[in-house]
């Protein structure tokens, strides 16, 4: 799986997003900052602890330029049923990506096969469609969305800040590395 630094591949779903059923396409995303946040299933357990702790965070992501997207194989009928029964992803304000076909999330290479679900990933994607980070975790392992937010900046900061990067732990306004001759085993 080496897909970062690599364009996502073209797609077009149907989604559910604030009452409404939208298209949404690859299209969408060009000149903006995006989160794919791939699940395995709705009416689950440890998935709407994610999305739910994900649309606390939206309005920050917003704020920042980033627009969110989270991906499962069920269909945006099925997100609608779920939205409307409960009351944890009611708050949810970004789209919810209908992909029954597997089409998606077979593009960024998190489909099995055996169940014809998506693993429990996230991307972040830059305004030109690359994909800068990339998380995988097992069945049982939920995702951060604290964490997530923590990277995105990093990732939006070392874009507009060329020839720095961010070290582990880093925190917006904390010290960043300028790497260079001088910094080869001083760290």
């Amino acid at each position: 799986m080496a897909l970062i630094n690599t364009a996502i591949k073209p797609f077009k779903a149907n989604a559910y997003k604030n009452g409404k059923f939208i298209e949404v396409s690859h299209e969408d995303i060009k000149g903006k900052w995006a989160v794919f946040f791939f699940y395995p299933a709705d009416f689950t357990f440890v998935c709407p602890t994610e999305l739910g702790d994900l649309a606390d965070k939206y309005a920050e992501l917003q704020s920042r330029g980033v627009e969110v997207y989270s991906v499962s194989t069920d269909t945006h009928f099925t997100h609608k049923a779920w939205h409307d029964a409960s009351d944890t992803i009611r708050k949810i304000q970004y789209a919810m990506i209908g992909d029954p076909t597997g089409e998606i999330t077979r593009n960024f290479d998190v489909m099995r096969e055996t169940m014809g679900l998506a693993d429990r990933a996230t991307f972040i994607v830059d305004p030109q469609g690359i994909i800068q980070a990339m998380e995988i975790t097992a069945e049982g392992i939920g995702r951060d969305a604290d964490d997530l937010v923590r990277k995105v900046k990093a990732a939006l900061y070392v874009a507009s800040h060329p020839g720095e990067v961010c070290p582990a732990k880093w925190k917006e306004g904390e010290a960043t590395l300028a790497p260079s001759l001088d910094l080869v085993g001083k760290i």
